[in-house]
């Protein structure tokens, strides 16, 4: 098995993309890219639009990772969490400045779910969503916490 994750790894690799890279359904991917590229200073790697111009497959790059996008196409079970009424995924970014990310994202036209501040475990970290209903969480280390620190803390039943 770890043979074919190699492989698998490598080939992926071949293709500038990690062996796990987020993969976006939006209604509207074209719409979504340009919301990337103002709310996170996405640059755009690759669009392939059908001759209707839905998106059958686009890749933008995020703050040193490649994100896929791709338009709802429902016969295909490819649905957006707008459509679904939601996502239980959050997709994480660490930057050197949640705050600015955060500002630039809602400035744009994400939703803040939870405004940025200093964290337990050693981030200042926020929290919105995008209009395509996808949610991003945003980290910037700003000091060093131990495991030991963490399980205290959970332990203590703080939150």
């Amino acid at each position: 098995m770890s043979q074919t994750k190699t492989k698998a790894a490598e080939g992926a690799a071949r293709h500038n993309v990690p062996s796990v890279t987020p993969h976006l359904v939006c209604a509207g991917a074209a719409e979504a890219i340009e919301f990337y590229k103002q709310a996170f200073d996405a640059t755009e790697m690759v669009r392939l639009p059908r001759r209707d111009g839905k998106l059958l497959h686009a890749c933008v790059n995020i703050n040193g990772s490649p994100v896929m996008l791709v338009d709802e196409f429902p016969d295909m079970n490819a649905t957006g969490p707008n459509t679904l009424g939601g996502s239980p995924v959050t997709i994480h970014l660490t930057v050197d400045d949640a705050d600015a990310w955060l500002e630039r994202a809602a400035k744009a036209g994400a939703k803040v779910i939870a405004p940025v501040q200093e964290m337990f475990w050693g981030d200042r970290y926020g929290v919105v969503r995008d209009p395509f209903g996808h949610t991003w969480s945003l980290g910037t280390p700003v000091r060093t916490v131990t495991e030991q620190e963490l399980r205290e803390f959970v332990s203590s039943g703080a939150e």
